[in-house]
């Protein structure tokens, strides 16, 4: 991370500047433009004085034409050097934002979900879309704008001396005050982007979470405390930027008034020097006069840039503090998993979310190929950790989890979880067709595999039925369709993947009893002959389970079938089944 002390972070800037290596010709064009342009810029201003002193004045009108006719020259190389300047510059920064984004993209699509349980949305989703687009400005308006304007500064003052050092000494006079406010604004100007950067990330992400969550907002009347709450946020931001227009009010009417003061003093003396008939002449007057303007006008805009630069930095620094981070499943299994058998074993498994809380509390048990498995328990006692451990969402603290009798992390991450569909109980679909929704852009599943599979598990007269049927757009998050809906989509996403062990969460709260009904029969093709584990809600699915799992605060309390477990005095599941599943199977 860099220090938010410092004006600027070199070692951040080197590791941005890393991500130029692939345009190294555009990016050597950019540098030696800006170093043509500083050169051509000296070049008016002394033809100028030229002009004055030697045509004009002598009443030369051919060595006036010529003169003339070198400024045009040099104006049109100016055009020329400054449209390559320009167009490339930008194109070089959109190329390394364009690969610094794809980098962190494909960065967090590896991270562990813990990294994802702790981040808002909104933040990560304004590294990647917000602050690398600010990075771009570094190359497109920062650094070789910074560089061209010190390159000329250096060039004007050489030429200022060469021509008359006593008015360059007057115009170097001003510039020890422009300097001090310019390094003032600097270190104030970095602190304010800081500001600025968090406020943006903070309002984004509040944003997108009460658009994401509107109906809950709605349901329990939030609207006027969310709005005031908005208000405060977008107040904070505001005054972020308040802060940042504040100092550049304060600093560039400095900055004009000192080019003023310089303008007077070379005018002042110049002229009285003329006036005696001393070596300054009105030419050297008229081209001071430009040139005074030429070196501090680049004082102005270097700060100017440098404000682009540091929120450049900026957000460099975010995007890089996220690339920096360790919250990766370490895939070191060389082993591929291929046509799994299905044989599952967990043995003593420990796990928690986080080090102070232990969710699994050393569980063990076995699935036979083939065989389907339902976890019963209360809310909360550890049975959608068992679905995410086995998929290596999260790595478990000890104990070991095998398929096939290998552990799972001598497999290749995705060989693993090629083998392993999942159906959540929260069911998430894109906003794209249900055809794409189901096939995930694999192009090996074509529309007759889909219809194919569809028709198999029972909900093909269902998709049919809707406009488009399988190209119909269910919109964000499948908002088109019910959950009950978005359920049998899901069950066919991962029937269609073939899976050798399916793992499956079938809520059925807020279904409607035509789609349980649809969901009944998909779960029953789904599961035959496929090793299942179901975390079941259903009293239809319980009894046709080969082995029942019976958790409580992380732990297996019973296991057996249906009957078995009704045995039990003031057994666990007995008990569950009398207060859950009785009213049921009445129905």
């Amino acid at each position: 991370m860099a220090n938010s002390g410092k004006a600027f972070d070199f070692k951040l800037f080197k590791r941005l500047l890393a991500f130029t290596n692939n345009y190294k010709a555009v990016f050597y064009f950019v540098a030696v433009s800006a170093i043509i342009m500083s050169g051509l810029a000296v070049l008016s201003p002394k033809l100028l004085q030229i002009g004055i002193d030697e045509a004009i004045f002598p009443r030369d009108s051919k060595k006036l034409v010529t003169i003339i006719s070198l400024m045009l020259g040099v104006l049109v190389l100016e055009v020329i050097f400054q449209f390559g300047f320009i167009f490339y510059a930008n194109w070089l920064g959109q190329n390394v934002v364009k690969d610094l984004r794809i980098k962190l993209f494909n960065l967090m699509m590896r991270f562990k979900m813990q990294y994802f349980d702790k981040s808002a949305v909104g933040r990560l989703t304004t590294r990647a879309v917000n602050d690398i687009e600010t990075i771009s400005s570094i190359f497109s308006q920062g650094l070789f704008m910074i560089i061209s304007d010190l390159l000329k500064m250096v060039a004007i003052a050489g030429i200022m001396l060469y021509t008359s050092w006593k008015l360059a000494l007057i115009v170097f006079a001003i510039l020890p005050f422009i300097l001090y406010a310019t390094r003032l604004f600097q270190r104030a100007m970095k602190t304010a982007f800081e500001e600025v950067r968090n406020q943006v990330a903070n309002l984004n992400s509040y944003v997108q979470e009460r658009i994401t969550g509107m109906k809950i907002v709605q349901i329990f009347t939030r609207e006027e405390k969310d709005y005031k709450e908005f208000k405060e946020i977008n107040e904070k931001h505001k005054k972020a930027w308040v802060k940042t227009v504040w100092y550049n009010s304060i600093f560039f009417p400095i900055a004009e008034m000192s080019s003023s003061i310089a303008i007077g003093l070379i005018v002042w003396y110049g002229g009285l020097n003329a006036a005696e008939g001393g070596v300054i002449t009105l030419g050297i007057i008229t081209a001071f006069i430009q040139y005074s303007q030429m070196f501090f006008r680049p004082l102005r805009q270097i700060a100017d840039k440098f404000n682009t630069l540091q929120m450049g930095m900026v957000a460099a620094n975010r995007v890089f503090a996220i690339l920096d981070t360790k919250s990766h499943i370490v895939d070191t299994g060389e082993k591929n998993l291929e046509n799994a058998r299905g044989a599952l074993e967990f043995n003593n498994v420990v796990f928690g979310y986080n080090e102070e809380e232990t969710v699994i509390k050393g569980i063990s048990f076995t699935v036979k190929p083939g065989e389907i498995i339902a976890i019963v328990g209360a809310t909360g006692a550890g049975k959608s950790t068992i679905i995410n451990l086995l998929s290596r969402f999260y790595e478990i603290n000890s104990g070991s989890i095998s398929v096939d009798g290998t552990p799972i992390k001598e497999y290749t991450l995705s060989s693993l979880r090629d083998n392993i569909a999942v159906v959540l109980q929260d069911v998430f679909l894109f906003a794209d067709t249900i055809f794409n929704n189901i096939t995930l852009n694999d192009a090996s599943i074509t529309e007759e595999d889909v219809i194919m599979a569809a028709k198999q598990i029972g909900v093909h007269k269902f998709i049919k039925t809707l406009p488009g049927g399988y190209q119909y757009n269910v919109k964000e998050r499948g908002s088109m369709l019910s959950s009950g809906q978005r359920q049998l989509i899901a069950f066919l996403r991962a029937y269609v993947s073939k899976p050798s062990i399916l793992v499956l969460d079938e809520a059925t709260s807020s279904v409607d009893s035509y789609s349980e009904e649809l969901i009944q029969t998909a779960t029953e093709k789904i599961t035959k002959g496929r090793t299942s584990i179901v975390i079941a809600h259903r009293l239809a699915t319980i009894k046709k389970a080969d082995k029942i799992l019976v958790m409580d605060a992380g732990k297996i309390v019973e296991v057996g079938n249906h009957q078995e477990l009704l045995q039990k005095e003031n057994g666990y599941y007995r008990n569950l089944y009398e207060v859950q599943f009785m009213t049921e199977e009445a129905i």
